[in-house]
């Protein structure tokens, strides 16, 4: 890394140019704040450019709308704001005592930045499945499908295998099905199907098997260890063990996994939060307000980093946080923050509680 360069002071850093961080950045930047948003990746709007689906709920949750086009609505107001977007920039380090926090640009330079405020939208990743061959070729997470299928359109695999039925595997699943694919079925280790009914139903109607109660034992490799050829499963007690004499073989060139997400709370951490237990919304997520603001004054998170949801719930938590970050700056009159983010609180409140949940 080059020489490390000092920036001025900013009124806001969003760490993360995914759905939450773009929203944070619109309601903050339509504020008036100066805003700074940076990503790691060449391209911004984190994983919505890989959701061909379309979004369902109310028109405020965008219904009827792809990720992708959502993605796009929310990269041109950006734009349109007048909002700087630094790509291929990791934020490596947040520093207590107003020291900054700072980044690594294009991996060379090195710069730091002194915000008022940070929201931290970073979004989570993959779980991995750890079982005899899952480190041979042909054995895919759920995300680099998406990533292969819509938007670099490469085929995945002719015969695929999914394990886990969240809405990620099914959703996947589905999209594997569209690509051509032929897929020989869901494997999920509870005794019912975890994603949404809307999901589960689009597979169901297409003929994939669903092997709800069953888990994967072994990727089986072909003989030049190139690839799979298929893969071996059983059912399992109360317990998840496996039940012995109950294996089959299924054969496949491919195995997705989609066995849930972990928030991303490493920058949290190294800002010495508080942090919970997260339960279903996924291993240790930072506390937080109503506000979305941390247990350290002026940090807040947004997105899966606070908690595994849809897209929809991470774009509320964006705009959440860019209100109440630009209120506490003076940039908003408190009336005025008041009923914008109690309009927030309700859209939430539906996606929480609503029909798929």
């Amino acid at each position: 890394m080059g020489g490390v360069e000092m920036k001025d002071v900013i009124d806001i850093l969003i760490i993360g140019a995914g759905p939450a961080g773009l929203s944070a950045a619109i309601e903050a930047a339509k504020c008036g704040a100066q805003v700074l948003v940076v990503d790691e990746n060449s391209k911004p709007g984190g994983q919505l450019f890989k959701q061909i689906h379309k979004f369902f709920g109310s028109r405020r949750h965008k219904a009827g709308v792809r990720g992708v086009d959502i993605g796009t609505e929310l990269l041109e107001e950006v734009q349109k704001l007048g909002v700087e977007v630094m790509l291929d920039t990791v934020a490596y380090g947040i520093y207590p005592n107003d020291e900054g926090v700072a980044l690594a640009v294009h991996g060379e330079t090195g710069v730091i930045v002194h915000p008022k405020k940070v929201i931290m939208a970073t979004g989570a990743s993959e779980n991995p499945l750890a079982f005899p061959g899952w480190t041979l070729p042909g054995v895919v997470g759920a995300g680099a499908i998406q990533t292969m299928i819509n938007v670099h359109r490469v085929p995945v695999g002719k015969k695929v295998l999914m394990i886990g039925s969240g809405n990620v595997g099914l959703i996947v699943t589905y999209q594997l099905l569209q690509s051509g694919a032929d897929v020989a079925g869901v494997v999920e280790a509870a005794p019912t199907v975890g994603g949404y009914g809307v999901h589960s139903a689009k597979v169901r109607r297409a003929g994939v098997p669903m092997y709800t109660g069953h888990t994967i034992l072994e990727a089986v490799p072909n003989e030049d260890l190139s690839g799979i050829k298929g893969a071996v499963i059983a059912k399992v007690d109360d317990r998840f063990q496996p039940v012995k004499g109950t294996e089959q073989f299924i054969e496949c060139d491919t195995i997705g996994i989609a066995v849930g997400l972990t928030p991303d709370i490493g920058l949290p951490s190294m800002a010495d939060v508080v942090f919970v237990n997260g339960g279903r919304l996924g291993s240790q997520v930072p506390m937080h307000d109503r506000d979305m603001m941390t247990t350290k004054d002026g940090i807040y998170v947004a997105g899966d980093s606070s908690g595994v949801e849809e897209a929809s719930s991470a774009i509320e938590e964006g705009k959440l946080a860019g209100i109440a970050a630009a209120e506490a700056l003076g940039l908003m009159d408190e009336n005025e923050a008041k009923e914008a983010k109690q309009n927030v609180w309700n859209s939430l409140n539906q996606l929480r509680t609503g029909p798929f949940v």
